[in-house]
């Protein structure tokens, strides 16, 4: 089940957010797994991938995982800090970008 989570788009409060990575631009640093290793893992390829709720990883180009309420705040930070300005956080409804380098 996805947690819902409130968005810092303009959005309304409790609206389902869910993250993913542009590896082409990923440099591989890990900051992302520093404020959310729940969320974000480095694979054998030096690469950042989001994860499933159940912990898988999810290698799929473009692939998404819902931001957990309890996690958002370091799901942000790991966008706000990311050196290739690759993360990016968009609300489900509508696939607007909240936090990242596309954020409105």
């Amino acid at each position: 089940m996805q947690q819902e989570a409130p968005t810092g788009g303009g959005g309304e409060a409790g609206e389902p957010l869910e993250v993913w990575i542009d590896q082409d631009l990923c440099t591989g640093d890990g900051i992302c797994v520093q404020y959310a290793p729940e969320v974000f893992e480095l694979d054998i390829d030096g690469l950042a991938y989001v994860k499933s709720p159940e912990d898988e990883l999810l290698q799929d180009a473009g692939a998404t995982t819902p931001v957990p309420l309890t996690l958002l705040q370091d799901v942000v930070d790991s966008a706000k800090e990311c050196p290739g300005d690759c993360i990016h956080v968009r609300r489900v409804s509508d696939r607007v970008e909240v936090f990242g380098p596309d954020a409105e």
